[in-house]
């Protein structure tokens, strides 16, 4: 009786180990898909509304909506005078919306842009010798930084820190490098800990 109560705990024990992390994949990757679609739903309200109404694979369809637009803008980035116009509206109208910095900021640290006002990937080291992933949102200019330390795995949310410039080691890494690592919990952090 003993043997079969431990081989009934064991395998359902096994069992959970593998049904857990798949449910865990399946909701994530339903919020993925969902995520593509809204993204994609301001794209399509542009077109009339009977354009959509037999679509079948909304995921696919989102998905070309998005790089078609980004195709467009980035073929619209490619003349002079629209960029102008781009800066312009940039300027005037999307730098007084209160997000749309820090928003920026974080898409041009996610593909990687060298720019100085782009999230940039840090360590910070403590005064035990440990150091930690940060992000550096902004330098002051009077020696100190402000950072956020992102909580994993999340990535994108934690306490904001204003540090010492000192105490920070830039790695030479993407924004979507780093969350990569947030999101395994911490694993590959050594290879991205070398490239500082």
């Amino acid at each position: 009786m003993k043997k079969i109560a431990e081989f009934l705990k064991t395998t359902a024990l096994g069992g959970l180990l593998v049904v857990i992390p798949l449910s865990v994949f399946y909701l994530l990757f339903g919020q993925l898909l969902d995520a593509v679609i809204a993204l994609a739903t301001p794209i399509a309200d542009l077109f009339p509304p009977e354009v959509f109404n037999t679509i079948d694979t909304p995921v696919l369809l989102a998905m070309l909506l998005i790089l078609g637009a980004s195709f467009l803008f980035g073929l619209a980035l490619r003349s002079e005078n629209l960029t102008s116009l781009g800066r312009w509206i940039e300027r005037s109208l999307l730098d007084k919306i209160p997000l749309y910095g820090p928003v920026k900021s974080i898409s041009r640290g996610l593909a990687g842009a060298k720019e100085d006002n782009a999230f940039k990937v840090a360590l910070l080291e403590s005064s035990d010798g440990s150091r930690e992933l940060v992000y550096v949102v902004e330098d002051q200019g009077d020696g100190y930084a402000t950072v956020l330390v992102p909580l994993a795995p999340a990535g994108f949310s934690g306490p904001v820190k204003l540090v010492p410039q000192s105490l920070l080691s830039n790695i030479d890494a993407s924004l979507g490098d780093a969350s990569q690592v947030l999101a395994h919990w911490g694993v590959g952090m050594k290879q991205l800990a070398d490239k500082s």
